[in-house]
């Protein structure tokens, strides 16, 4: 195989020829490097490379495949993080200027997981600063750039994370979701993204933006390699308090299985509301495929999360403001003035409007349970529109003009004030070529069935098959 097939792999796709002695993963690494030099110079999506040290993993992952050593299931599989990841001895910096010189002593629960795991470490990847905001235009690191169309946003914030994955510069990598920071960009990036459920994977050295709505989760080209990922990742851990005791789930093996009967529910409300028209017709196609596949497709209704971006700003501004009240006074400077003013704003919301913001989010919360007791997962776009071009603010809807934030995340919200899990899956392409994603969330703790319908789904389309031409 050459550098350029090497590179495409997907997690899977490695870990099966690496176990079997097809590929030694210093190959794989070697691709993935020679890709990043090739195309991060335009494309902006790492902060740090580590080249001298992911070839020194992947040169021991080969050693240890010639040993016949007992390989775990990402062994030599070339990674990247998020750069909000605490990594052992790697500079990282969330995206600031204030952290540009942070390197842990220690890793992640995260990162101690996919590393016990095999994985390589490629290196850390570009991110909203603070991972606060949808673009990834990062002022100190360089504008993050769409790869299927350069002139385009690839969303954020774990905007750095879908390029790299959907321009094969690493096979695969974890972002952080708050309002939608995995979905987002992996649906504008035409890859898959994971949110699980709230507490499903732990928080432990990653920096917080909001501790009652930020997730991790897998950004991968395949569903079959985000349930990879999720069992490596997943699972209890007593230095985070909101991480969840509930056994994991063998998500790989789940996938297999039909969707004949399983219920489908689509939000009426969202449908009925402003939308690009080439979106709407995509998923539209997808559920009817879902249909076709033997899935019952009815309506629910979702009355108050269009009440979710009001409640959103209100709960993470506030909760923003509080873990970086301190720098915020210390160090205003070393902030940029889009992050500064969003921070400053929170620093000034009553506490009267973060409990009514608590209140709506429990409405909300109600609204997605009364419907996911009826239905098994419910289906609906990812984003409403396709990837903006680099500095947009605003987009036409209907022939309104609408707030960009607004326009990316409505759609993504509501599953992380509710903590329930989402996944996007590519189901189209714009007449531009712009990707279009699916999002189909669930119950909580139910990420198989989601997981399931999205690789029922990726299955019998033709969309996983496509990848941007660099």
């Amino acid at each position: 195989m050459n550098a350029t097939e090497l590179s495409a792999l997907t997690i899977r796709q490695a870990a099966d020829l690496i176990r079997e002695k097809t590929v030694s993963p210093v190959e794989i690494a070697r691709a993935c490097l020679e890709r990043i030099e090739q195309h991060d110079q335009r494309l902006r999506s790492y902060i740090t490379v580590l080249s001298d040290s992911a070839l020194a993993q992947a040169q021991q992952a080969e050693r240890s495949v010639t040993r016949g050593e007992s390989l775990g299931p990402l062994h030599g599989v070339p990674l990247a993080l998020k750069d909000t990841f605490a990594m052992r001895g790697v500079r990282v910096t969330c995206g600031s200027k204030l952290f540009a010189n942070n390197i842990p002593d220690y890793d992640a629960t995260v990162v101690e997981r996919l590393r016990n795991a095999g994985a390589v470490f490629l290196g850390t990847l570009n991110m909203h600063e603070f991972a606060f905001g949808v673009s990834t235009a990062n002022p100190y690191y360089g504008v993050a750039r769409n790869p299927w169309d350069q002139e385009r946003i690839p969303g954020g914030s774990s905007g750095g994370s879908a390029v790299a994955v959907a321009a094969s510069m690493c096979l695969g990598s974890i972002g952080t979701d708050t309002g939608g920071s995995v979905r987002l960009p992996a649906s504008l990036c035409g890859i898959v993204g994971l949110k699980p459920t709230y507490g499903r994977v732990s928080r432990f050295g990653v920096l917080p933006l909001s501790l009652t709505m930020d997730h991790s989760g897998p950004i991968t080209k395949t569903v079959a390699d985000a349930a990879t990922l999720l069992e490596v990742i997943a699972g209890p851990d007593p230095r985070e308090s909101t991480c969840s005791s509930r056994p994991v789930a063998r998500y790989s093996e789940d996938l297999g299985g039909d969707i004949r009967g399983l219920k489908i529910g689509l939000p009426r409300e969202y449908f009925a509301e402003a939308m690009d028209a080439q979106v709407r017709s995509a998923v539209n196609a997808a559920v009817q495929k879902l249909a076709g596949l033997g899935a019952i497709v009815e309506e629910v209704s979702l009355p108050h999360c269009k009440y979710a971006p009001a409640a959103f700003v209100a709960l993470a501004m506030t909760e923003a403001a509080s873990v970086h009240a301190h720098n915020l006074r210390s160090r205003p400077n070393e902030f940029s003035a889009e992050v500064r003013d969003l921070l400053y704003m929170g620093l000034l919301i009553p506490a009267r409007r973060y409990v009514q913001a608590q209140r709506v989010r429990t409405l909300i919360a109600k609204d997605l349970a009364a419907a996911l007791q009826r239905v098994d997962v419910i289906a609906l776009p990812t984003v409403t529109i396709p990837a903006p071009r680099i500095g947009e603010r605003t987009a036409k809807l209907d022939g309104k003009t609408v707030n960009l934030t607004a326009a990316l995340a409505r759609l993504t919200l509501p599953f992380n004030l509710a903590g329930l899990s989402a996944l996007t899956v590519p189901c189209g392409f714009t007449s531009e070529g712009l990707p279009i994603g699916l999002q189909i969330a669930g119950k909580p703790f139910a990420e198989s069935t989601v997981l399931r319908v999205g690789h029922a789904y990726e299955t019998h389309s033709p969309w996983r098959e496509r990848r941007p031409n660099l």
